[in-house]
């Protein structure tokens, strides 16, 4: 097999998440700036947030042992497809004026569900598409997490010049075209590859929530895994809280724009591509823990308390900017420490579920924003936000077993093998 051959898949893949987080980035700031400009409440924009994320995570969780059963490469291309069809319905029905609110839920629910199995299919084909390639974990993730800031990058400045120039609802007409050209990319580069889980021989079949159980119970006997969800969970809490209330209201109240509000997101994206790609390049030579340390103590609080000191626009920018470089390191590190430890048997199932724990708290995150908005006030709900992200993210560093993530198991892709 030549190297363009075994690169075809890496490729190719990075190419379709590329342009399917473009897409996504437009949504993410389209529709809460929707919301927030149509009904000026905190809390509804919030309550769009928790919708899409719900099901999103109920069906990561739910769907590892689709996975195994049926493919990565299916459930994903299934799932693109039909995201494609959701997002339009939403600027189409509100041209029809027939958007009302709750129908917004519906469908944001709906496209959350399909996210859901859809990005954990191509997380459990990272694997295989690294052996293909002759690629470290690290690599490839480090690769892939480059791909993410730069496409989100591109998809937060994209955004803020659509929904000033067409408005929130065309705008998401981008992300319904993204998750098309995703689909063919991804069907062409990865032909042949992410292929159901094969029965064993003489293996009894088995039922689907006996899958599940497999991966919970060799999830949890992963201390490391284990630290590592908790922690997850908690900081994407607050991150959503951060993204889709917090820094859209500060972006409002502060006279700054949804264009400034999109161009600090591309402008922390961007930078976290620099240190993405660092750690892609040489992320096998740090130090794990050191790093992680390291790296959350820049990227958590401080992009918090500058916009609840109500800082001028250059500061925060600058704050942001630091803090997403320090952040490119984090992914790269984190899925290689999960994947590694996670056997080709299980993976579908194991890093579906690892991932729905990680997003488990997210539904809350633009709730539990708004609230604190409404409540608080722009400025305390900040300060809150960033001391629960600072202890949360250095807690771990006092647990024993969180330090191993800096050694690989031995045998990681055949520690266990279930029947099927």
């Amino acid at each position: 097999m030549s190297a363009e051959t075994r690169r075809a898949p890496l490729v190719g893949a990075l190419v379709a998440e590329g342009v399917s987080f473009v897409g996504t980035r437009v949504s993410m700031i389209a529709i809460p700036w929707f919301v927030l400009s149509t009904t000026g409440s905190a809390t509804q924009t919030g309550l769009v947030a928790a919708a899409e994320i719900a099901p999103l995570v109920l069906t990561k969780a739910l769907g590892g042992p689709l996975l195994d059963r049926v493919g990565p490469r299916r459930v994903t291309l299934t799932c693109d497809l039909l995201s494609s069809v959701v997002v339009a319905a939403i600027p189409l029905l509100h041209h029809l004026d027939l958007l009302a609110f709750p129908t917004l839920l519906v469908l944001v629910a709906v496209a959350g569900a399909l996210r859901g199995p859809g990005d954990a299919g191509k997380s459990a084909m990272s694997p295989e598409i690294a052996r293909v390639g002759g690629w470290s974990l690290e690599r490839v993730t480090g690769l892939a997490a480059a791909v993410e800031r730069t496409s989100t990058m591109a998809g937060a400045a994209l955004a803020g010049l659509l929904v000033a120039s067409i408005g929130a609802a065309n705008a998401l007409y981008v992300d319904a075209a993204s998750f098309l050209v995703s689909f063919v990319v991804f069907a062409v580069a990865t032909t042949g590859l992410g292929r159901p889980v094969p029965a064993e021989d003489g293996a009894d079949a088995t039922s689907y929530a006996t899958e599940l159980r497999q991966g919970w119970d060799f999830l949890r006997t992963e201390p490391v895994l284990v630290a590592v969800c908790v922690m997850v969970a908690v900081t994407n809490l607050v991150d959503q809280a951060w993204s889709a209330v917090l820094a859209p209201v500060w972006a409002k109240d502060s006279g700054a724009g949804v264009a400034v509000l999109g161009t600090l997101f591309a402008v922390m994206s961007g930078a976290s591509v620099v240190g993405a790609l660092v750690a892609a390049r040489w992320g096998e030579r740090l130090p794990r823990f050191r790093t992680y340390v390291l790296a959350f103590l820049v990227a958590g609080a401080p992009r918090f308390v500058v916009m609840a000191l109500d800082s001028p626009v250059w500061t925060v920018f600058v704050v942001v900017a630091v803090a997403g470089v320090a952040s490119g390191f984090l992914n790269p590190i984190l899925g290689a420490v999960i994947l590694e430890r996670i056997p080709a048997p299980l993976m579908g199932r194991v890093s579906s579920l690892n991932t729905a724990i990680c997003w488990s708290l997210m539904p809350l995150g633009g709730i539990l924003g708004g609230l604190a908005v409404t409540g608080l006030g722009l400025s305390p709900a900040l300060l809150v936000a960033g001391t629960v992200y600072l202890v949360t993210t250095m807690a771990p560093a006092r647990v024993p077993s969180f330090r191993a993530m800096d050694r690989a198991p031995a045998e990681s892709a055949g520690a266990v093998t279930p029947a099927r």
